[in-house]
């Protein structure tokens, strides 16, 4: 059979996905709409190079061993094992992320960790279908022991449940939700969802998206019900992102809402096709990035929304749950934005705001941040100035608790089901991958890439020997930033693909066969708070190389509420940069691109960095320390008109996941 290649746009594509029927795993049932992919069985992707690294160091590190590092929460008095102490949203926030953690290892030690906690929860349903924690008790110190009967930490144990079926198939899961959403039919008329607290109502969406989950695989007619009653309990995200201005005024929203919430439109769309609901997703992201964006990918809300100043907070929650956001968003959609923008906050902030051992983690970070120590910042909430130094508990300890699920829920979406029965790689890092394409052919590829790193990922396809060829359609995703990528299979050139679209190959493989997908990246900037630049090139946003000095601290004032001791880093070296203004046509001759041989196993540091680039810049000697954090932003490009100019001098940029201090967003002063 002669290859035929297809290049598909993400319209044709969508429609296309959504007049076939998936025959190799779980599809929408009517009158819910086919989305464009579908995610895969928890266990079918397996992370290799770096990636495989950083789930490693969370075994190793904190997601492993909470257990041990937070027992006042994480101990057998945890609600959700029956005991008598926190009841909330914590302990669901760590098993969110160390159930697929473990599975995705398939380490036996984690999986006996979870299991606890799962069989807890299904053993706790009562006859009328409640289940999770039920009884409050007293204040104590260091946990939350009330609103137990809340619904939003059954969301995230929702989440886990899903998961855990997903992994096990344990059908004792599919009889809990079903009761559980029985009872939810019957009692959110009476006790809504900001009945006990006003968290539920803002992050419906995890509930909805679980409610058709479940539909798909059940077809009960009562959950479409619910649906439509979650939907009109949740905050109206459509409604404000299209018609109001919450986005565009300080301290309208909670920054974790808003990360995890703003997702409700899209799941609900996946009932309710209409336009309103995907525009409004857009319209949210567009005016979230205009009004609060950052280079890092996230948004200034410390907590609430604070503005695009590089010196407001992002918090480590906002991170994971923004990318879950998107993962879903891309599932449904079918996007590219998404999957840029997933990208951009997992191999920037994400890396960034976690310690190299798992151990620690900031609970704000900065754009730039040059100095982490105890202090006030112009944050709207200060913890007590633990916020941005590295600790377990510093600033506050729902982080502790939540920023497990990153890393392996970025895994889990690598890669993706088609419903033409093909298979999907939209984000792109090392791995393996198992699935069935065609009428139920089972396929693996192999994935090799340094990405973000390097710009070629090269893809090998094995079958059994049974199997001598297959047809089924491969999607690739080329990102916006990419110019014009080169797609090979086995060797010779098939296309070239302009960013920002989905190509789709379709054609007879055979085992062996090598896709090879190069993404040519190139230097460019990005215009942020008064008109700073970012220096970025492919995914990757590029800071300031600063000299560290660390300090153990030990802490003796609050050791309950923000841990027994932290992390200080201050610097060394300079900071106070401008980058001299540069014509756009000779922005990359600008810039000199060192690259070391190889990419270490942990590439997130700056003894690891595995790029760096030069270029000139000039010190703006009145930008200084306020706060402990760098002064307020000089207005490019006017600076040093009229007066004196500093000598020009060479800096090192390095790839923001690889500092803890940076400069991210440069003045610009004139030359």
């Amino acid at each position: 059979m002669k290859p035929v290649y297809l290049l598909t746009s993400l319209l044709c594509l969508t429609t296309i996905a959504s007049t076939v029927n998936a025959q190799n795993y779980v599809g929408a049932k009517a009158p819910l709409r086919q989305n464009p992919y579908i995610e895969l069985p928890l266990g079918a992707i397996k992370p290799q190079g770096w990636l495989r690294q950083m789930l490693i160091k969370q075994k190793e590190g904190a997601t492993g061993n909470l257990d041990k590092l937070y027992p006042i929460v994480m101990g057998n008095r945890n609600g959700w094992l029956g005991g008598d102490g926190d009841q909330w949203e914590r302990g669901p926030y760590w098993i969110d992320g160390l159930l697929p953690l473990a599975y995705i290892l398939q380490d036996k030690e984690l999986i006996a960790k979870v299991k606890p906690w799962v069989e807890w929860s299904i053993k706790s349903q009562t006859p009328d279908g409640y289940f999770g924690p039920s009884k409050d008790y007293g204040s104590e110190p260091g946990i939350q022991r009330d609103n137990s009967r809340d619904w939003w930490p059954k969301m995230v144990m929702l989440k886990v449940l899903k998961q855990y079926y997903q992994a096990t198939g344990d059908k004792r899961v599919i009889t809990l939700l079903t009761n559980y959403f029985k009872y939810q039919l019957t009692e959110l008329p009476k006790n809504p969802l900001d009945h006990w607290t006003f968290w539920a109502k803002w992050r419906g969406g995890d509930n909805l998206m679980v409610v058709y989950w479940l539909y798909n695989i059940t077809g009960d007619k009562f959950l479409l019900n619910l649906a439509d009653l979650v939907h009109q309990q949740t905050f109206d995200f459509t409604g404000e992102f299209l018609k109001g201005d919450m986005l565009t005024k300080l301290g309208s929203a909670h920054g974790v809402n808003l990360a995890e919430g703003m997702k409700e439109p899209i799941i609900y769309y996946q009932q309710h096709p209409e336009d309103k609901y995907s525009d409004a997703m857009k319209k949210g992201f567009a005016d979230l990035t205009k009004y609060n964006g950052m280079a890092h990918g996230l948004f200034g809300a410390d907590e609430s929304l604070h503005g695009n100043n590089p010196t407001q907070g992002s918090e480590l929650c906002t991170a994971v749950e923004m990318m879950f956001t998107l993962e879903n968003s891309l599932e449904i959609t079918g996007d590219i934005d998404y999957a840029d923008r997933l990208e951009k906050i997992a191999f920037n902030a994400l890396p960034a705001q976690t310690s190299e051992d798992y151990m620690t983690r900031q609970y704000f970070q900065q754009a730039n941040q040059v100095s982490l120590t105890r202090a006030s910042h112009n944050f709207n909430v200060n913890h007590a100035g633990t916020d941005v130094v590295y600790g377990l508990l510093s600033g506050y300890p729902c982080c502790t608790s939540n920023m497990h699920q990153g890393w392996p829920k970025f895994t889990q979406n690598l890669w993706y089901a088609t419903p033409d029965n093909g298979v999907a790689a939209l984000v792109y890092s090392a791995s393996d991958v198992n699935l069935k394409v065609a009428n139920g052919v089972p396929i693996s590829f192999k994935e090799e890439t340094n990405y973000p790193f390097d710009e070629t990922i090269k893809f090998t396809l094995s079958t059994d020997k049974k199997t001598k060829s297959v047809t089924f359609p491969f999607h690739l995703r080329i990102p916006a930033w990419c110019t014009s990528a080169t797609i090979k299979v086995n060797g010779t050139e098939v296309q070239q693909a302009k960013g920002n679209q989905i190509v789709k190959l379709n054609r007879e493989w055979k085992s062996g066969d090598v896709v090879e997908l190069v993404l040519p990246m190139h230097i460019f900037k990005n215009t942020w708070y008064e008109n700073s630049v970012s220096v970025e090139r492919g995914p990757l946003v590029y800071g300031l190389k600063i000299g560290e000095e660390e300090k153990l601290v030990k802490n003796d004032r609050d050791p309950i509420a923000y841990g027994s001791e932290y992390y200080e880093v201050r610097p060394t070296t300079p900071w106070n940069y401008g980058l001299i203004d540069v014509r756009a046509r000779d922005l990359e001759k600008s810039f000199t691109i060192q690259k070391k041989d190889g990419v270490a196993a942990y590439p997130w540091s700056l003894a690891n960095a595995p790029l760096q680039l030069t270029v000139k810049a000039r010190r703006i000697p009145n930008w200084t320390l306020y706060n402990d954090m760098t002064g307020p932003m000089p207005f490019s490009v006017i600076y040093n008109e009229g007066t004196p100019k500093e000598k020009d001098e060479e800096i090192t940029l390095v790839p923001y996941g690889c500092t803890r201090l940076r400069i991210s967003q440069f003045p610009v002063v004139g030359r």
